[in-house]
């Protein structure tokens, strides 16, 4: 038997997925193998003759059989890149598309751009800080207990509250008193969190509040905030839609965005096998002209938005003008529509 290099296995990888009807079958195997041997597509085509280990072929054989059976290559490798950040992903959870980057796009640019902050620094606060830090922890040794610095104490704020920041205000370390109030923005169906996770990447002044009513897509999209460093900016709630956001925030919100299920029921019987065997039903039928979800979510986000809010959604293509009926019944002004990469009528912005 001859020795099985990684020319020789993108080489059968290639042709095995070509046979079983793989689209970019050249890509898939470069994809694979990259995975499976902890090497970027660059270093593959510069190791061409070096051999696969029995781990590498075994988790190899692995990838292709799964790929060979229609399987997304992003549930094979478990995330996909994102405009500048990297998802985690993983069956029962939407994989994120190209298409939706356009969304991220129209909601920065319908926000105020970051500029610097106006920081001034409080010596009194920092000490009051300083001292009661001291006083905890001295009385927790007295006791003979500790604890960690990450451990919270009782308290009446919600999830929400954490990641928003209270009254929008509060100061991001001790002693400084920050005079610009953070964006807020709500992502409704935020399935493995990607929309949120961008918008608080890309914009230092953004808060996030994030649901779904999958507990896969929340723990998901729990997941990529911490992974990214994003958990305090961004909270993720499980609910339909803004039920579970409270009433407070009625009325405070810069942005609402949303990629909800929207393929009408009647196109759901044509999407691709890839698609239809393996992603969730519930993050894609959108009812019968795709706009089940987007009706209530157009009223939801009326009443939450401040004025001049932006309502940005990723829609069906085919039923854009009955979209915009919708958000001008609501109260919104400003409909327009926006392409995609592929030049399809695809996003919604309007503003409240």
């Amino acid at each position: 038997m001859s020795e099985w290099t990684i020319k020789k296995a993108l080489e059968w990888t290639e042709g095995y997925l070509a046979d079983k009807g793989d689209e970019n079958p050249r890509l898939s195997a470069q994809w694979l193998l990259s995975e499976a041997c902890g090497l970027s597509r660059t270093q593959l085509f510069v190791n061409f003759d070096r051999p696969l280990s029995e781990d590498e072929r075994g988790v190899l054989r692995d990838y292709v059989r799964r790929r060979g059976a229609g399987e997304p290559l992003q549930y094979i490798t478990g995330e996909v890149a994102f405009r500048h950040i990297n998802v985690k992903v993983r069956p029962g959870v939407l994989i994120p598309r190209p298409e939706t980057e356009v969304l991220v796009s129209e909601v920065l640019a319908a926000l105020p751009t970051p500029g610097p902050r106006d920081v001034a620094w409080n010596p009194e606060a920092a000490e009051q800080e300083r001292e009661a830090v001291a006083a905890v922890k001295k009385a927790l040794e007295e006791a003979g207990e500790s604890v960690s610095s990450s451990e919270n104490t009782e308290s009446n704020e919600t999830e929400e509250d954490v990641a928003v920041g209270g009254d929008l205000g509060r100061p991001s370390s001790a002693g400084m008193d920050e005079t610009r109030k953070s964006l807020l923005v709500a992502d409704l169906c935020t399935g493995s969190g990607c929309i949120a996770c961008s918008l608080a990447y890309e914009h230092p002044d953004v808060r996030v509040i994030a649901t779904d009513v999958a507990p896969e897509a929340v723990a998901l999209a729990k997941e990529n905030t911490e992974a990214l460093g994003l958990a305090d900016r961004v909270a993720v709630l499980q609910c339909s839609l803004g039920s579970g956001i409270g009433e407070k925030r009625m009325g405070t919100f810069d942005a609402v965005v949303s990629n909800p299920p929207y393929v009408p029921t009647a196109v759901m019987a044509g999407i691709p096998r890839e698609v239809a065997d393996f992603e969730p039903t519930l993050a894609l039928d959108g009812g019968a002209d795709g706009l089940d979800l987007f009706r209530p979510l157009a009223q939801w986000a009326a009443r939450a938005l401040k004025p001049g809010g932006v309502l940005a959604c990723e829609l069906y293509e085919g039923h854009m003008d009955a979209a915009r009926a919708v958000a001008e019944q609501a109260g919104f002004v400003d409909v327009h529509i926006v392409d995609d990469l592929t030049g399809r009528p695809r996003v919604l912005v309007a503003k409240r």
